[in-house]
């Protein structure tokens, strides 16, 4: 008998026509990311295929001042945060089983005051948002999304440089021939967050009339009279919106086998789309099935569209309130009686940079979704380290289910370390662990995942939620 359980290569342990089934969910899942290049973007699609397989907007459910075993509901918070519910044959009170995923990814935010003139070009000023290595970003094609409201109150809507007819955007390094002094820097100095400067024009507005005027900074002004010309809107309008600066790439194929798939926003749109699809095949559960889908948390899991606000508790509040006699003690009962898998994506072991892991403790690309009993840095700190006896219940649900899974962790014990939003559930007594897609790239502005994988941590998702 074997001391310990050995990772299977999940290509080679496929069915008979299985390998169609992973192929075809992982073009689901690039149409997907496509439309998801955003959190807003990616919520609004989440519902917008949530309603095409059956689930009901929350305040109209309330309306009904009732739910039943089977009932279907979506909650859109804010547009940036969205909770799928399936009710359960069992109360609420009996506890949940929910797969809970986020949907922000690392990107470049534009500052309030972004466009300025210099050196004959337009540019935009930014603030990196959650963890990157700003080197990464320049000398890409890159896209800007944005929600603005005009002073007349009309939302905006702004997407630019995602089709092959728009524009993109750039933002410059260096030279080699002038990098004397920079290639002497340390990695992480090499550019600086406020070098992080997007251009978005070079040609100067023109004066016309019979008096020719003297424009300040005519670059700048033609980019303000072609987006108030396209979109209505002022300068003024930058300091309330919200622009993201994200990479123009669509997700794409990867290798003569197009085995893999490269793309922005698999940290962790690939956790939360498994999570989509396997709310989709749940019917009528014995015990509620939940996915949830959550902001910020790239920054810490703050602000009221994330998981440490009170949306998805507030939620369960009032479905109970609707299941019969309210109590908070119902409430409180509800989350400790969970079952939660964190779905979050996990490092992948590297053959080029095979240092940072312990190679027996790594998980492996192709081998299957993975189980990360902790996360954390150094000494574990920051992490939910899930227990034994919850951990034997998931390993029996995946193999019963014929799930191809494995175990790992984030690297060498003191290479450092990162965490998800586990801790948050477990502090209401739910059991809790990390579960998801083993990964490469991580938090570069284009990321590399197995079709394999992906697949395997939506059966997983299934066979939990179910």
């Amino acid at each position: 008998m074997a001391l310990k359980h050995e990772s299977k290569n999940v290509w080679k342990n496929l069915k008979e026509n299985e390998l169609d089934l992973v192929m075809d969910y992982a073009n689901r899942y690039m149409a997907f990311l496509d439309n998801s290049k955003t959190e807003r973007r990616c919520a609004n699609e989440i519902i917008k295929l949530a309603k095409n397989n059956g689930f009901e907007d929350y305040n109209e459910v309330l309306k009904t001042g009732k739910i039943e075993p089977g009932t279907k509901i979506y909650l859109n918070n804010k547009e940036k945060s969205v909770a799928l519910v399936v009710i359960g044959k069992q109360s609420l009170e009996a506890g949940m089983n929910i797969v809970g995923s986020h949907i922000d990814a690392p990107r470049l935010d534009l500052k309030p005051f972004p466009l300025y003139e210099d050196g004959n070009m337009a540019l935009l000023k930014t603030h990196y948002y959650g963890g990157v290595k700003k080197y990464q970003w320049t000398c890409i094609p890159l896209s800007l999304h944005g929600i603005v409201f005009a002073k007349d109150g009309n939302k905006i809507d702004i997407s630019i440089g995602e089709n092959q007819d728009e524009p993109v955007f750039y933002i410059n390094d260096l030279l080699i021939h002038l990098s004397a002094d920079q290639m002497q820097k340390k990695l992480s100095e090499g550019i600086t967050g406020e070098q992080l400067n997007v251009v978005v024009g070079h040609r100067p507005m023109i004066s016309i009339g019979s008096e020719e005027k003297d424009i300040k900074d005519p670059v700048k002004e033609n980019i303000l009279h072609i987006l108030n010309e396209k979109y209505g809107i002022i300068e003024e309008d930058f300091m309330l919106a919200e622009f993201e600066i994200v990479p123009a790439d669509k997700a794409r194929h990867v290798g003569l086998d197009s085995s893999m798939i490269s793309a922005h926003g698999h940290d962790d749109r690939v956790c939360a789309y498994a999570g989509l699809e396997a709310i989709f095949d749940v019917e009528i559960p014995e015990i509620t099935a939940v996915s949830l889908f959550v902001d910020k948390e790239e920054i810490g899991s703050v602000g009221n569209t994330s998981m440490e606000s009170k949306f998805f508790e507030n939620m369960i509040a009032e479905l109970i309130a609707l299941q019969g006699e309210y109590s908070d003690l119902k409430v409180r009962r509800a989350f400790a009686n969970s079952k939660v898998l964190s779905a979050d994506v996990t490092v992948g072991f590297d053959p080029t940079f095979p240092e940072v892991l312990d190679k027996k403790n790594a998980a492996m690309i192709g081998h299957g979704v993975t189980i990360s009993k902790y996360t954390g840095a150094r000494g574990k700190g920051g992490c939910n380290d899930a227990n034994a006896e919850y951990l034997a219940y998931v390993r029996k649900v995946f193999d019963q289910n014929e799930v191809i899974w494995q175990i790992g962790e984030l690297g060498k014990v003191d290479q450092g370390g990162g965490g998800t939003i586990a801790y948050i559930l477990a502090q209401y007594g739910a059991e809790v662990v990390d579960c998801g897609v083993p990964m490469l790239s991580m938090h570069a502005p284009l990321e590399l995942v197995s079709k394999a994988d992906i697949y395997m941590t939506y059966r997983a998702y299934s066979s939990f939620l179910k």
